[in-house]
C-alpha cells in the first residue's frame, strides 16, 4: 500500500522484497528506492505527516502491531500506542499536531486520536461494532471512517471530537477505506483548499 506523496515530493510504500514488510521511500518517478524502516519485523501502511518531515507506519516489532514514527531520513523511530492491543492505520491531522488511529483495545475495533507524540489517547467512536481506517477532512475538522454498526461495513463521519457521527454511504453493500479529496492549490490568494 502506498501512502501520498508527503510535501517533499516523495512517495512512501509497503514491500515485502526483502523478506519481511519494510516502509521504503521512493521519489515521485520511481528512482531512489530506499528502504526507511530496516528492521526484522513488519512494517506497513506508511503515513507522510502533512510537512513531508515524518512518517507514521504500523509494526510489529514490539511483539504485536502499533503505531511507529519516524523522521523521513528513518532517525528517530518510536512507538507511539505502547500498548498490548493491535494499533493501527495511522492518519495525521492536516496540521500535522494530530494522529488518528484504529485499535482493537477496547475489545473490538475503534477510532481513537493522539497527539502527535503519542500521548493524550482519546477514544472517537466509542461504539461496540467494529470500526478502521480513519481519514482527516482536509480542514480537520472532521474523520471519515468505515463500521460493521449498521451490518456491513459502511463509511460514516464524524466530528474531529467524536461527536456528530453519520452515516455518509447508507449501502446494503460493504462501503470502505474512506478518503478524502485534497483541493489542489491554484496559486491564488481566494482558494477555498488553503
Amino acid at each position: 500500500m502506498a501512502a501520498f506523496p508527503g510535501a517533499n515530493g516523495k512517495v512512501a510504500f509497503a514491500t515485502n522484497r526483502d523478506g519481511n514488510f519494510e516502509v521504503y521511500v521512493m521519489n515521485a518517478d520511481g528512482s531512489g528506492q530506499v528502504n526507511v524502516t530496516n528492521n526484522v519485523a513488519n512494517d506497513f501502511f506508511p503515513a507522510w505527516s502533512p510537512d513531508g518531515s515524518k512518517i507514521a507506519f504500523r509494526s510489529d516489532r514490539d511483539g504485536n502491531n502499533e503505531v511507529h514514527v519516524m523522521k523521513a531520513d528513518s532517525s528517530g523511530q518510536m512507538n507511539l500506542t505502547k500498548n498490548p492491543a493491535e494499533d493501527g492505520d495511522p492518519a495525521w491531522s492536516p496540521d500535522g499536531s494530530k494522529i488518528a488511529f484504529y485499535t482493537d483495545r477496547d475489545g473490538n475495533g475503534e477510532i481513537y486520536v493522539m497527539d502527535a507524540d503519542g500521548s493524550g489517547q482519546v477514544n472517537l467512536t466509542n461504539h461496540p461494532a467494529e470500526e478502521e481506517g480513519p481519514a482527516w477532512s482536509p480542514d480537520g475538522s472532521r474523520i471519515a471512517f468505515a463500521t460493521e454498526r449498521d451490518g456491513p461495513q459502511e463509511v460514516y463521519v464524524m466530528n474531529a471530537d467524536g461527536s456528530g457521527q453519520v452515516n455518509l454511504s447508507n449501502n446494503p453493500g460493504i462501503d470502505q477505506a474512506p478518503d478524502w479529496q485534497r483541493v489542489p492549490c491554484s496559486g491564488f490568494g481566494n482558494d477555498p483548499g488553503h
